[in-house]
């Protein structure tokens, strides 16, 4: 099946709370660094208008080949990741009214067996969210060392070494591994005690697809250059799913708020707009939380 027959059944988080906080009025410009699906492109490029200076963002050819009734009305389309989207368009001295990065993983992606985002359905060991990129979680299952795999696993996945070492030592004993389901099944095999609801695959899947597209460095690496992407006055929406990625934000922002004349921005949320209050009929909206900047 081609990409196209799968219709994108994506509802964006936290969607009142980041209008609602944006402010988008009619004339401004937006620049989404992970547009996705365009469900939060879409609510507010309906209020600004301004298709033509706007630019959406995504490394995922699935959610490109969505955009393009974006494309049609003047919007500028960038198939690359949001830290190589970001310096682009530095280097170009654009800036915007508006900014939003949107952290998580599209329900596509995670629905889509073929993705290999989901032990819940059996797919390839995948997880790129660029396929154009070599490394994949298969590549780091079946070719990292018991350590690295430990540490990957620990670091990212937050879960406690002695979990984590017997699961690498699983992992590199049990080689190859290709699918999502035998991943699972294994580590399943190697949990000791009972599980309720959280499966014992859950933080290993994490871990691996933060590894896979080094999700944290991207973030690391996009938030200084947010105040040069941004006009005086321009709100900028960071959309997080865990606590690391959450973490890195709320560092950078509370760097912004202690940097006294120095500081470019001043931070609008003092603290984050969770998901579970604020988007409650959104099971996706869970773990999200929503913080946002104004430049000075």
């Amino acid at each position: 099946m081609s990409i196209k027959e799968h219709p994108p059944h994506h509802v964006p988080v936290l969607l009142d709370a980041t209008l609602d906080q944006l402010k988008p009025i009619s004339g401004e410009n937006y620049l989404d660094l992970t547009a996705g699906y365009g469900g939060h492109a879409r609510q507010v490029l309906a209020k600004t208008t301004n298709y033509t200076d706007s630019v959406l963002v995504d490394r995922d050819d699935y959610a490109i080949s969505h955009l393009s009734e974006f494309e049609e009305k003047g919007v500028r389309l960038l198939h690359t990741d949001f830290v190589a989207a970001a310096r682009q368009l530095v280097t170009e001295g654009k800036q915007f009214n508006l900014v939003l990065i949107d952290l998580g993983v599209s329900s596509p992606q995670l629905d889509q067996h073929e993705r290999g985002f989901s032990f819940t359905k059996n797919g390839p060991l995948d997880m790129r969210m660029d396929r154009r990129q070599e490394v994949s979680a298969d590549t780091l299952v079946n070719t990292a060392t018991r350590d690295e795999l430990a540490r990957i696993i620990t670091t990212y996945g937050e879960e406690p070494m002695g979990f984590a070492r017997r699961i690498a030592e699983a992992i590199t004993t049990h080689r190859p591994i290709h699918t999502t389901e035998d991943l699972a099944e294994l580590i399943k095999q190697n949990y000791r005690g009972k599980w309720k609801k959280i499966h014992p695959a859950t933080r290993t899947f994490q871990a691996l697809r933060i590894a896979v597209n080094e999700e944290l460095r991207q973030v690391e690496d996009v938030l200084p250059l947010l105040p040069k992407l941004l006009k005086t006055g321009g709100r900028v929406g960071i959309i997080s799913f865990h606590s690391l990625e959450d973490r890195l934000v709320k560092h950078y922002f509370g760097e912004q708020k202690n940097a006294g004349y120095e500081a470019e921005l001043d931070i609008l949320t003092k603290k984050p707009l969770a998901g579970d209050i604020y988007d409650v009929h959104n099971p996706r909206s869970r773990s999200a939380k929503l913080r946002v900047a104004v430049k000075k």
